[in-house]
């Protein structure tokens, strides 16, 4: 009887994975279909939970609108903090603002400055995931937790394996990143897990003018386009 319950219970659990095949693909459909229409973006990503009057999330309001003045679009995960501050600057600039929200059960909600056509809500992050990868020229990763490191190393780790083409990572705040870069060199380097050239493909910068040159020179030998 144990063994019946059991059994049955798995097979309504592979009935449901069946039918969220569905809602699946109709985010990615959704995704595709209105992330090819922006153009260029550049994506920010950074703690939700960093409040107005932080230094942080000033620098990420300047660096958007300075993202926005040279002509790129702005993405960012579309919720408070970092993510409303890049909404913020780019909207500030009259450049395009893209917000990509996530329903979450605490911190999320879309901010109030992203373009009314350009808000997408996701219920997947692993579909939101590949929109952030897909059509963005650059990342810019303020200070966060482990949901931008998440996003941080998903884009190492595609450009690294030649899944994707390479693109800026710009680390954003040396004092704040400082420590796991150093970790990076002294433990992953040193044990042989990972290459010196895959160094290369991290900048850290402080201010919002190193933001924009890195972008610019690297567009300056690379064409734009969809990474995949």
């Amino acid at each position: 009887m144990r063994s019946e319950k059991h059994h049955k219970g798995w097979n309504e659990i592979k009935t449901n994975d069946s039918w969220a095949i569905f809602k699946i693909m109709g985010e990615f459909v959704n995704g595709f279909e209105r992330m090819s229409k922006i153009g260029p973006c550049v994506s920010i990503f950074g703690s939700a939970r960093t409040k107005e009057e932080d230094p942080y999330y000033k620098l990420a309001v300047s660096i958007a609108k300075s993202i926005a003045e040279a002509g790129y679009g702005v993405i960012t995960g579309g919720g408070p903090g970092i993510m409303e501050a890049g909404n913020r600057g780019a909207n500030l600039a009259g450049g395009t603002s893209v917000g990509l929200n996530i329903d979450l059960p605490f911190e999320q909600h879309d901010n109030p400055y992203i373009d009314n056509d350009k808000s997408l809500d996701f219920d997947y992050f692993f579909v939101r995931k590949v929109m952030f990868v897909k059509y963005s020229q650059g990342f810019v990763v303020m200070p966060g937790g482990f949901g931008t490191l998440d996003e941080l190393f998903e884009a190492i780790t595609l450009i690294q394996t030649h899944k994707i083409g390479k693109f800026p990572i710009i680390l954003v705040g040396s004092e704040f990143w400082t420590g796991l870069m150093d970790w990076i060199k002294g433990t992953m380097l040193k044990m042989g897990n990972i290459s010196p050239e895959d160094l290369n493909l991290i900048k850290i910068v402080d201010t919002e003018e190193e933001v924009v040159e890195i972008i610019d020179s690297f567009y300056k030998g690379h064409s734009m386009s969809p990474n995949f």
